[in-house]
C-alpha cells in the first residue's frame, strides 16, 4: 500500500551532448557576431543567434557536441546578403575554419568519419 502512496519518478529523458563552448570563438566573445569581428566591427550585440557550422539534423548535433558553432548577429545569421544561411562562400568559410581548428588536436580522419567530408 505505500507503494501507491509515493509515484514513481518518470524516466529521465536522455538529452543531447552540448559544447560548453565554440572551438571558433573565445567565451569573452559570445555578446560578438563572429562575423561582425571578422571585419574588425568589435562592438558587442544586443541579440546573437547560434549558428551550427554544419547543418542537417545528424550534423546538427555532432556541430552542438564538438562545438562546431558560431554566435552571429541576425544581419549575419539568416537575413543580410552576407549572412550564413544565403551566401556560399560565407557558409564554407565557417566549415574550412571549424575544420582547421578542429584538426590542430584531432587527425582528418576523425574529422572525416563525424562529418563525412573535408572542406579543406
Amino acid at each position: 500500500m505505500s507503494a501507491l502512496m509515493f509515484p514513481k519518478k518518470p524516466a529521465r529523458k536522455r538529452g543531447r551532448a552540448h559544447a560548453r563552448h565554440s572551438i571558433l570563438q573565445a567565451d569573452t566573445d559570445r555578446r560578438r557576431c563572429w562575423l561582425c569581428m571578422r571585419m574588425h566591427d568589435y562592438s558587442e550585440k544586443i541579440s546573437l543567434h547560434k549558428h551550427h557550422v554544419y547543418e542537417g539534423t545528424a550534423l546538427r548535433r555532432i556541430s552542438e557536441a564538438e562545438g562546431f558553432f558560431v554566435w552571429l548577429c541576425p544581419q549575419h545569421h539568416e537575413f543580410g546578403p552576407m549572412s550564413a544561411h544565403t551566401d556560399i562562400g560565407v557558409r564554407r568559410s565557417l566549415q574550412k575554419e571549424a575544420q582547421r581548428e578542429y584538426e590542430k588536436h584531432h587527425t582528418r580522419e576523425e574529422f572525416m568519419r563525424l562529418v563525412g567530408r573535408s572542406y579543406l
